[in-house]
């Protein structure tokens, strides 16, 4: 075991804060393989903090993501290079995706963990950021991508629904898109 320097006083607790995620994986590893009966405490602690999925939160955040996407770096990305000439309205999709794909990969997760209704708040909190970025913001961004968030909107839906949802959520969420989600 690596020693640890007495100059500082670092206390147990400062070591464990300091773990990078795949450190911690390994020690939750090595504690379920020393003790099993961790494992369904884990699972519990686990699946409560999975479980906090507010749609207003995800709707909240995918804004934000848009919002804070700044036209200079579009410019920056676009126009004439030495491999060509990139377009504008092109890039700013490119970019516009670039900040909605966490949200989707999040949504997937859920899929794929059997976590249903959960992936369905998620699906609807990134649609409601996505149309409340289309109805409110004022970033000189939104004005290269106008058509890219009802085009996303429809491309977060049919993500959705490759997790195979039951047809009745799935004409739920389709009314929700359909009443543009401001309720």
């Amino acid at each position: 075991m690596a020693r640890i320097s007495k100059k500082k006083h670092v206390t147990k607790k400062d070591i464990i804060c300091n773990l990078n995620p795949e450190d911690a994986l390994t020690v939750i590893n090595m504690l379920i393989k020393d003790d099993p009966g961790l494992e369904e405490q884990i699972y519990q602690i686990a699946v409560q903090i999975l479980s906090k999925v507010s749609t207003e939160d995800i709707a909240y955040d995918v804004y934000n993501a848009l919002d804070r996407i700044e036209v200079e770096e579009l410019w920056a990305r676009s126009g004439k290079t030495r491999y060509g000439y990139t377009d504008p309205s092109e890039e700013s999709w490119v970019m516009f995706e670039e900040a909605i794909d966490p949200f989707i990969d999040e949504m997937k997760k859920y899929q794929k963990l059997s976590m249903s209704l959960l992936a369905k708040k998620y699906c609807i909190g990134i649609i409601k950021g996505i149309q409340e970025y289309e109805a409110e913001s004022t970033s000189e961004f939104a004005e290269w991508a106008v058509d890219a968030p009802e085009a996303f909107v429809e491309n977060v839906f049919d993500e959705w629904k490759n997790g195979e949802p039951e047809a009745d959520e799935i004409a739920e969420v389709r009314k929700l898109i359909d009443a543009n989600l401001h309720l």
